[in-house]
């Protein structure tokens, strides 16, 4: 017979913040986690050299972020790639990255580089930077997105609104070629659209499995193409297709 211990819930306290807190408190982990907010699995190769690490201290700083669940490591033949372990990471990384005060430029390639990245990137999966607000604000202003800006203008923080599908949103995102039906039919504990906070704008971009296809078909057609890191150029190619689809895009 079992015990009265066996059949009571596990006892839980409170949740353990400060735990996260430490394991991205570190400025190295903080710059791994930076280095992987692309969505994209890398090697330790390139994370130590992102860094600024022996390859020893990344491995080190590697297991332990593994072990905190915010990366994930999967085994390809001799070679180990490390990615983040899911939106929810990727979600976490954006939000202290949008309170998080920016670094003084020091050089010329830093300020290249940091330009860059507020043009145009990826956030995770999906685009970010003036280009990723400009489509979000335009598929709003063609009726294919429906939602409030509540930063609009502001450098202030605050939360985002209810963003939904807008009354042209099938005509906009087959233009962009984007599957709609399969995004809204497939079932998934992940949001199908939201709105994330940019860091560089202040304003919101468009997120979700919407985001994440968008920014797939933009980089798929080659309308976006990319640079180092997680900085995204927008092409020739882009800077006329994406005007005919999106007529009240501001584009860089």
């Amino acid at each position: 017979m079992a015990s009265a211990h066996t059949c009571e819930p596990a006892r839980r306290g409170d949740v353990d913040i400060g735990s996260i807190a430490r394991l991205i408190g570190d400025p190295r982990r903080a710059e791994i986690l930076l280095a992987l907010a692309d969505g994209r699995a890398r090697p330790a190769s390139e994370l130590a050299a992102a860094a600024g690490l022996s390859r020893s201290a990344t491995t080190s700083h590697l297991n332990q972020l593994a072990d905190g669940g915010l990366i994930r490591v999967e085994q390809e033949g001799r070679f180990r790639f490390h990615s983040l372990a899911g939106p929810d990471v990727a979600n976490m990384v954006e939000a202290l990255a949008a309170l998080a005060p920016t670094r003084s430029i020091t050089s010329l390639s830093a300020s290249t580089a940091a330009a860059a990245l507020r043009e145009a990137r990826t956030c995770y999966d999906h685009l970010a930077g003036r280009l990723g607000v400009a489509l979000t604000d335009a598929l709003r202003d063609n009726g294919a997105v429906v939602f409030e800006d509540p930063l609009a203008g502001s450098a202030a923080g605050g939360s985002s609104g209810a963003v939904r599908l807008g009354p042209n949103a099938e005509h906009v995102f087959s233009a962009l070629e984007v599957d709609l039906i399969g995004i809204t039919l497939t079932p998934t504990r992940r949001p199908q659209i939201r709105l994330c906070l940019d860091w560089s704008e202040r304003r919101f971009h468009l997120a979700g499995a919407l985001g994440a296809a968008i920014a797939d078909a933009c980089l798929q057609h080659q309308w976006l193409v990319r640079r180092t890191g997680r900085a995204l150029y927008l092409t020739d190619t882009g800077r006329r297709h994406l005007p005919t689809v999106l007529p009240r895009l501001r584009i860089l």
